[in-house]
């Protein structure tokens, strides 16, 4: 076992998104954790290649039933050995399962209980479905992401999902177990995507309020409104990102793409912005993606070529890195970030939903004649 968390043993009540993102970045960082999935989701033969789902890896799954009273049960019992618990449900529905924060926190003073929702725990709208791109939208992000007389374009789901939910959440968690460290008392965590999302924001706020970012999507210094930072077509129909903001930056832009003889506009004239992007449109375009690569990759240009999945997996900078790595057959993320003395590491692939239900079990303090009770109460997958 390695990694700073490396000793922590965690309760994820499966869930998708979010949740698991938040569990698997715990489990990179060396927490032991015992993934909960519904026992009726489990399959026979599972067991024999690994999920697919790469959220759910480095960690072992058990099968119970949150709805038997012996299931419920048993969960309560981990809990009294658990650093933690995350579960994703909307408000209510783990207090009516019996688990709410209150139960397991009597259960168990020491333990810190992540809630990860879309809208919180409280509000108008916290019993409301929603999803990433709802969250995005509410919380004042979406709606400056996107190009000038275009409609905004979801990031995929990694501001709301990922960054303002899964990562704050696994942030959360890793900070109440520093402050349970000196206090030796356990609290609830209300991790909302719609809060983190506007977190991400900060910056720009802080710009707007000094009338250096407008309303107006696709007009300002980092949306695309800005000649010198957005991405450019070559040749081959390919891209690359330009983010030549300083001075000496947009300088070795000029000079790389020959156009430092040129009489230009200032850099910071947004009048001139359209016309400058269209000047290095067309530079851009006169050229395939590999050779601009050849002729600006590793200079102060703030340039990288647009790649990709499966190219980001060949590059040379990620490839000398092990950004990526291969466990069980498949290419994925490594874990971040990356620690001198204690790192993380992927432990094992993304399980089946119950694959290890008696080991699992066993480990957390189950005897053998226990489990085989609760399974045959059908209370256990």
């Amino acid at each position: 076992m390695s990694g700073p968390l490396s000793g922590i043993r965690i309760l994820e009540i499966a869930g998708i998104g979010p949740g698991p993102f938040a569990a698997m970045i715990l489990a990179d960082l060396g927490a032991d954790v015992l993934r909960l999935d519904r026992a009726g989701g489990v399959q026979p033969g599972d067991s024999g290649q690994p999920s697919f789902d790469l959220l759910n890896r480095g960690r072992r799954s058990v099968g119970v039933d949150l709805k038997h009273p012996e299931g419920v049960a048993s969960v309560l019992r981990l809990v009294e050995g658990a650093d933690a618990l995350l579960e994703g449900f909307r408000p209510g529905v783990m207090e009516r399962l019996g688990l709410g924060p209150d139960v397991c926190l009597e259960r168990n003073s020491r333990l810190i209980y992540g809630r990860m929702t879309g809208w919180g725990q409280s509000g108008p709208l916290a019993h409301a479905a929603g999803h990433d791109i709802n969250y995005i939208a509410l919380a004042g992000a979406l709606g400056h992401i996107g190009r000038e007389g275009e409609k905004p374009l979801p990031p995929l789901n990694l501001v709301g999902d990922f960054g303002g939910g899964g990562l704050l959440l696994a942030l959360g968690v890793a900070a109440a177990l520093v402050e349970r460290a000196s206090s030796g008392r356990g609290q609830v965590i209300d991790a909302a995507m719609v809060d983190g999302a506007a977190l991400l924001m900060t910056m720009m706020h802080g710009f707007r309020h000094v009338g250096m970012w407008h309303d107006e999507r696709g007009t300002n210094l980092l949306d695309t409104g800005a000649h010198f930072y957005d991405t450019f077509e070559t040749s081959d129909g390919k891209f690359v990102s330009i983010g030549s903001i300083e001075p000496q930056f947009y300088a070795e832009l000029l000079r790389l793409t020959g156009l430092a003889d040129e009489e230009l506009p200032r850099q910071m004239d947004r009048s001139q912005w359209k016309a400058s992007k269209e000047r290095l449109t067309e530079v851009f375009r006169a050229k395939t993606r590999d050779e601009w690569c050849q002729i600006m990759e590793g200079s102060d240009v703030c340039f990288a070529p647009v790649l990709t999945m499966g190219e980001a997996y060949e590059h040379p900078h990620n490839a000398a890195r092990e950004t990526f790595v291969e466990v069980a057959g498949r290419q994925q993320p490594a874990p971040a970030p990356r620690f001198s003395r204690t790192p993380g590491e992927i432990r094992r692939p993304p399980p089946h939903a119950g694959q290890h239900t008696d080991e699992g079990l066993a480990d957390w303090g189950f005897s053998a004649e226990e489990i085989a009770k609760l399974r045959e109460a059908k209370a256990i997958a």
